[in-house]
């Protein structure tokens, strides 16, 4: 009787392709939600704007004056940011799923770079959240 594993084609053990998959589903998510946010942060802005108009200082009557309708503030810029993050997030994802898969398939070792896609998200969101750190700051210190 022949054997199998000499006749058949061994790719390595499943766990590990199911991991990689389970990496990108996991980016893919991460992606999906910094959109989300990003979405929401762009918006809030606008709410803002709104709120304004409904309610005049100190409950007052509606204030007439506005700024033009294409200066939403600092929240549109990062809420756009935070969206094209999220779209980087994921192809840069697909990208390194695709390369993992054909390393696995190719029986080669993965190996590990200092600088990940989790790292380089890590810093690009610390530096997002300063800057909405800083604008919530300069926007609620009262005006003289």
């Amino acid at each position: 009787m022949a054997d199998v594993k000499s006749t058949s084609i061994i790719y390595g053990d499943p766990r590990t392709q199911l991991a990689a998959e389970r990496t990108l589903l996991a980016w893919v998510r991460t992606g999906l939600a910094l959109m989300g946010f990003g979405f929401v942060v762009a918006r809030f802005g606008l709410f803002l704007r709104e709120l304004a108009t409904m309610h005049g200082p100190d409950g007052a009557a509606p204030v007439a004056h506005l700024p033009p309708p294409q200066q939403f503030g600092l929240s549109l810029w990062t809420g756009v940011t935070l969206i094209v993050l999220g779209v980087a997030v994921n192809l840069l994802a697909a990208a390194q799923h695709w390369k993992t898969v054909q390393q696995l398939n190719r029986n080669e070792p993965i190996r590990f770079r200092p600088l990940s896609l989790g790292v380089a998200l890590a810093v690009a969101l610390g530096i997002v959240g300063l800057v909405i750190a800083a604008y919530l700051t300069v926007g609620l210190t009262p005006k003289a």
